[in-house]
């Protein structure tokens, strides 16, 4: 049946390769674009090659910024630049910011050890955050990784890598549940969590 609709084929097919979308969605998906109007499915696919042309990563912290500059928090003098939270990803970045109580910067590891998906050390940030803490201006590291079993192994693979230097080492406190995601908290348990935070 689909063979005699290429196009529409061609779409299902770009649509399983999207990380996170389950395979049941990826109809009600291609649906929703196909009832798109002209306009809106412009301003669509406008934004998105926008994004890809204009957006890089933040070369300090690697959150998404305007191309070729460093984002608005690692360049704004109002931001503690000594205190540095490591999180996994940006929407983790957003979800502390969103508490209001945090004034320092953030360094984006881009996911966590899993060697069951081959993802090791070398494909994370760890070794840019190693520099920044050689710099010299970094006093605190806060690992905010997610406590689930690669979140811990993560952050004392980091541990490891900071014992020798001249940095104060803390984590969250246990506020958040084992086993869960930084992103799925609400504000004010994440707010406490970081708040209440104690030596790794």
């Amino acid at each position: 049946m689909l063979n005699e609709v290429p196009q529409l084929a061609q779409l299902l097919k770009l649509l399983q390769q999207v990380p996170y979308l389950a395979s049941k969605n990826i109809y009600r998906v291609a649906n929703y674009f196909l009832t798109l109007d002209n306009h809106k499915m412009e301003q669509f696919c406008g934004a998105l090659l926008d994004l890809k042309s204009n957006i890089s990563k933040c070369p300090v912290c690697y959150m998404w910024c305007t191309k070729g500059k460093a984002c608005s928090l690692c360049s704004s003098l109002k931001r503690d630049q000594s205190l540095v939270c490591v999180v996994e990803s940006w929407h983790e970045m957003l979800m502390i910011e969103k508490t209001g109580g945090y004034k320092g910067v953030y360094h984006i590891l881009g996911g966590l050890i899993c060697p069951l998906e081959g993802i090791g050390p070398d494909q994370l940030t760890i070794m840019s955050l190693v520099k920044r803490v050689e710099s010299g201006t970094v006093k605190e590291i806060i690992l905010a990784t997610s406590q689930t079993p690669e979140g811990e192994a993560t952050s004392s693979y980091i541990a490891s890598k900071l014992k020798m230097m001249p940095v104060i080492i803390s984590c969250l406190a246990r506020g958040i549940p084992v086993g869960s995601s930084i992103e799925s908290m609400d504000r004010l348990t994440v707010y406490k969590a970081l708040s209440e935070r104690r030596p790794f």
